[in-house]
């Protein structure tokens, strides 16, 4: 009977946004069987939001993309939201992001608007009781399979929390440091290693793929980004025998446009691949919308990996700021929430003694 109940407590979806799926790390595990990864578009945002409610690294969140959806609330949590900024509101009023957040049983969270980016992420304190597919709960659309029920969120979704939820759980508030919060152009320069089919193309070919703008295409998705802007040219023919695609392979297919693979790409492909996008700047490149521009710009193995490790720095608990308790205040203490032309700022006044 008591697990009967607990699976009656959850989030439910009374909207569920432009598209809202649960993703992890991924089921990297599966790739030799021809099982694309799925997982995070943007890790770093993914990672820190799970951080701040103290899970581990993997446990799925909520994928929020260009509009957020309407969640209430059947249990108390804590919640962390992180990524593009959707001016997320708890009951109406607009609460910051990238800290932890206490929420009731009966509360609210919706989303205003996107500002800038193109994917806010939801970590909640524990976790969601959902089976794994392949060892994930990534959400893969085109399959069908992980997340909920294996696709997008909709009206009347039950998102069941586990018992962890709430309590000692998440019961530490924190806040990562603002001045390491990366922001959202619309425009981004994306650092790539040439190669491995970069003698496919033409020398003029590289010169432009490395000196262009490029716009992203109306039709990009989990799977690709394909770039608008000048074509390029392959030496002879625009076909290889397919070998692996990752996640930042950079396919040049015949009419000339590159396509910047994603988290949701096949494990293999038949068209020459001009670069990668490094591992840290993938990150950047899942929070570009159709319309955003990207350029290219070459570096060495030997930078790719001291920015892989930078990258890996930034996401540590070590960086997390303890957010104090407001009841353990002095009572002369009171900590207000104020809002300033759209900024949240918490602030302490003190009464002094006369």
């Amino acid at each position: 009977m008591q697990e009967t109940e607990n699976a009656q407590k959850g989030i439910l979806v009374r909207q569920g946004g432009m598209l809202t799926v649960l993703q992890d790390l991924g089921r990297y595990q599966y790739r030799q069987y021809g099982m694309p990864t799925a997982g995070a578009m943007d890790q770093f945002s993914y990672r820190v939001g799970n951080l701040l409610v103290e899970n581990p690294e993997n446990y799925a969140s909520l994928e929020i993309t260009l509009i957020g959806p309407d969640l209430l609330f059947q249990k108390e949590s804590m919640v962390a939201i992180t990524g593009a900024p959707m001016k997320p509101q708890l009951n109406g009023r607009e609460i910051p992001m990238w800290q932890s957040i206490p929420v009731c049983k009966g509360d609210v969270i919706s989303f205003a608007e996107l500002e800038t980016g193109c994917r806010s992420y939801m970590a909640v304190a524990g976790g969601f009781d959902l089976p794994p597919v392949m060892g994930s709960l990534s959400t893969y659309l085109r399959a069908g399979i992980g997340g909920y029920q294996g696709r997008q969120l909709k009206q009347g979704d039950l998102l069941p929390l586990t018992r962890e939820t709430g309590g000692e759980q998440g019961s530490i508030r924190y806040r990562y440091p603002e001045h390491l919060i990366p922001p959202y152009p619309a425009a981004q320069v994306l650092r790539v290693v040439l190669g491995p089919q970069q003698n496919f193309f033409t020398a003029a070919s590289i010169r432009t793929f490395l000196n262009s703008e490029f716009e992203i295409d109306s039709t990009s998705d989990r799977m690709g980004c394909r770039l608008n802007g000048p074509t390029l040219k392959h030496r002879h023919k625009a076909e290889i025998l397919s070998d692996g695609l990752i996640p930042g392979s950079v396919q040049v297919p015949g009419h000339g446009n590159p396509i910047v693979m994603l988290s949701d790409c096949p494990t293999s492909g038949g068209y020459p691949k001009i670069a990668t996008v490094i591992s840290a700047d993938l990150p950047k490149i899942g929070q570009l919308k159709p319309g955003d521009r990207l350029a290219f710009q070459r570096v060495s193995l030997k930078a790719a990996h001291s920015a892989y490790k930078v990258f890996q720095d930034s996401i540590s608990k070590d960086l997390l700021e303890k957010i104090p308790d407001e009841h353990s205040l002095p009572a002369e203490s009171r900590v207000y929430q104020v809002i300033i032309e759209g900024k949240t700022f918490r602030v302490q006044i003190k009464k002094e003694n006369t």
